[in-house]
């Protein structure tokens, strides 16, 4: 099975520092490749022949925010089914709802803390790119 890629799209150095170490923490081996702005997700979901296994996706972006680019994804009949999960720091009851209604898999408030953020990430990890059974590549 080949070991696909995990898209990181997050604008902040530090949570992007923090995501990776957590991936690596977790002993995540797929490889991760980050885009720090909404468009620059969206050219790379779609001008790759093999998809990501999972996109972890920010909502507060530059150029074109989260829920846009979910939007995007889920409009694409190639990544309509492409496991999303909201990675961010807004508890907004509305951010919520919304990503859910435009096909977020999950949503993940980021901890504020270090070791809980760590440990969240790692889960993320291990579950989507090691124990989730996803589509074969299209």
């Amino acid at each position: 099975m080949m070991n696909r890629p995990i898209l990181l799209v997050e604008d902040n150095p530090d949570d992007e520092m923090l995501t990776m170490r957590g991936l690596r923490r977790g002993n995540v081996t797929n490889p991760i490749q980050v885009a720090r702005d909404g468009e620059e997700a969206l050219e790379m979901i779609f001008s790759v022949e093999v998809i990501p296994c999972v996109v972890l996706l920010d909502i507060k972006l530059p150029k074109l925010d989260g829920l846009d680019v979910l939007k995007h994804i889920r409009e694409n009949e190639r990544t309509r089914l492409l496991p999303v999960v909201i990675l961010t720091s807004s508890s907004q009851q509305r951010d919520i709802i919304e990503s859910y209604n435009l096909g977020a898999n999950s949503y993940v408030r980021k901890p504020v803390d270090f070791e809980q953020f760590s440990k969240a990430v790692a889960q993320l990890g291990l579950y989507w790119a090691l124990l989730n059974e996803p589509l074969p590549n299209k």
